[in-house]
């Protein structure tokens, strides 16, 4: 049986669907060589429906659309991921405004909050999914501070109106779980998923 070949010695290809600029950048991290394709689809959490169910659904149906909206015959995975701040069982979408952002981070200011990121992806004919839990705890927030965080433009486009690659780093004073999972594509999941299709950004060791 032939041993599966490193994503980085085939140059393989996969499909990424998302806008999201910190989604391709952390694939690129890793080597993988990356193609953008749309994927609209509705983020409304449902009625009784759990964060971890919610991010889990949203991002296997936005790997569908990516899906449907490439050539059949590429044959090339797609992947995509949905991340949810979570503060006790209300999850923090993206700020419509200054005065929404105001409010999430007075939210989380002085507490703990769970992020959670589901990456899903479709291989040929089956779809996988993992969901990666992490815990972030913010100091306490002077409202000053959260106006001018506003002002620098990172919080807008941003689910609880935080980015902990940028300035948002600032604000956290204790993380446990997956730095790459907040920022919104956590890297060890997705080499699971990958591996899982057969693709390995790092080779596995062959038989002795």
């Amino acid at each position: 049986m032939p041993q599966p070949r490193s994503a980085i010695e085939t140059d393989h290809h996969l499909y990424l669907a998302s806008r999201s600029p910190r989604r391709l950048a952390l694939l690129e991290q890793i080597g993988m060589r990356v193609a953008l394709v749309a994927a609209e689809t509705d983020e409304t959490r449902r009625p009784g429906e759990s964060p971890e169910t919610y991010v889990r659904r949203v991002a296997l149906e936005k790997a569908r659309a990516g899906r449907a909206a490439v050539p059949d015959d590429e044959g090339r995975p797609v992947l995509a991921a949905d991340t949810a701040v979570v503060l006790g069982d209300v999850t923090l979408g993206k700020p419509a405004d200054r005065a929404s952002a105001a409010r999430m981070l007075g939210a989380l200011s002085a507490r703990s909050h769970r992020v959670l990121t589901a990456v899903a992806l479709i291989a040929d004919e089956r779809e996988l999914t993992d969901l990666s839990d992490s815990r972030v705890t913010f100091r306490a927030l002077q409202e000053s501070e959260i106006l001018s965080y506003w002002e620098t433009g990172e919080p807008c486009d941003k689910a609880g109106a935080y980015g902990i690659q940028g300035i948002g780093a600032l604000f956290v004073s204790d993380l446990q779980g997956s730095y790459s999972g907040v920022m919104g594509l956590p890297l060890f999941e997705t080499g699971r998923l990958l591996a899982a299709a057969g693709i390995h950004v790092i080779a596995p060791a062959s038989g002795g």
